[in-house]
């Protein structure tokens, strides 16, 4: 019985052990869609799911990219929640479409509100244009707990793809798609077509009328032949 008792000890910790490993990271702060296209605008959510037990999300800190700096950035308002929208000077002036950016939104601050446990909540923030010319942005979040406990989900996508412990939010940028019009006909061809149509159409129906003939003459054939045949000698 006791060795049935240790096999049993140690196939319940196998299976522990098995199904940590093949669980996905801890619930972290993430951005969706993960995807926008460069050079245009997007609407984004950040994601903030609640991860403790004893404590609520009462805070949550989103910092903004100053080395791509965004020109336009509104906020969809929460229900229950505060928002700050931080502008700043940047470190270096950078040249856009619009001229050049000297300041520009350094983060934004949500408060007041509650993330008890089990749930999430979604900001949404509309922003542009996004920056050509680099893949990916990265945002930066603090989420703060009622308990006092701040998480910085602030590590950037590691060089070999693997996610690394407190992982911040990534937005990748895709390059527009091209949008040059397909090469239309020439006026001759579209002519060539137009005339075609009728021709085939034309061609069908005699066929179709010479095939009917046909047949009416060989059944007007056969009844002849059946009509000399039903003669008296």
């Amino acid at each position: 019985m006791s060795f049935l008792r240790r096999a049993a000890a140690v196939l319940a910790a196998a299976t522990a052990l098995i199904v940590a490993l093949a669980m996905p990271a801890l619930a972290h702060v993430t951005i969706n869609p993960g995807t926008a296209v460069a050079g245009g605008f997007t609407k984004v959510a950040f994601r903030v799911p609640n991860e403790r037990d004893d404590a609520k999300t009462t805070r949550v800190e989103v910092t903004f990219p100053t080395d791509h700096p965004l020109a336009f950035v509104s906020v969809k308002p929460v229900p229950g929640w505060t928002v700050k929208v931080n502008e700043g000077k940047l470190p270096e002036p950078v040249t856009t479409e619009h001229g050049e950016l000297t300041e520009a939104v350094t983060s934004v601050v949500w408060s007041g509100g509650e993330i008890g446990q089990g749930e999430f909540q979604e900001f949404e923030v509309s922003m542009g244009r996004l920056p050509t010319g680099v893949d990916q942005l990265v945002f930066p979040a603090k989420q703060t707990y009622s308990s006092g406990e701040v998480v910085d989900w602030a590590d950037a996508p590691a060089a070999d793809g693997s996610e690394p412990e407190r992982p911040a939010p990534v937005l990748k940028l895709t390059p527009a798609a091209d949008a040059s019009p397909a090469p239309s006909a020439s006026p001759a061809a579209v002519a060539a077509t137009t005339k075609a149509a009728p021709a085939d159409s034309s061609d069908s129906t005699a066929r179709l009328l010479g095939g009917a003939g046909l047949a009416v003459g060989v059944i007007g054939v056969v009844v002849a032949v059946l009509a000399l045949r039903r003669r008296p000698s």
